[in-house]
């Protein structure tokens, strides 16, 4: 038979990571009352300084939105019209009328046409 041969594990080496210390408490240490108030007074202004940031970035954040809204409905609107105006030119069509404009319209979308080929 094979033996191993047994070793003894320091068990301060078998824990290693970082070492606690007793010293690196949380929470407030006693005696620092004047210190901790101005500091308190200097967080409460950073504070206050971030928030005003804070709202400054938020209004032109809306501001830019309202405008890209205002965009998008003036497209929207335009649209609307052309589309009245083409339905307008169906229903003339239908009636076996002419389209004030049609030559106008037909020749706009055959520059169109010959502007997007190749």
């Amino acid at each position: 038979m094979d033996f191993q041969e047994m070793t003894v594990i320091d068990e301060n080496i078998a824990t290693e990571g970082p070492q606690r210390r007793e010293s690196g408490k949380r929470g407030r240490k006693p005696g620092r009352k004047s210190a901790d108030k101005v500091d308190m007074k200097a967080k409460l202004e950073r504070s206050r300084q971030s928030a005003r940031e804070c709202r400054a970035r938020k209004k032109l954040r809306y501001q830019y939105l309202e405008e890209l809204v205002a965009d998008r409905e003036k497209a929207v609107f335009a649209l609307r019209k052309e589309l009245e105006r083409y339905i307008q030119i169906a229903r003339e069509i239908d009636e076996g009328k002419i389209p004030e404009g049609i030559q106008a319209l037909l020749e706009e979308s055959t520059e169109l046409d010959l502007k997007q080929e190749p």
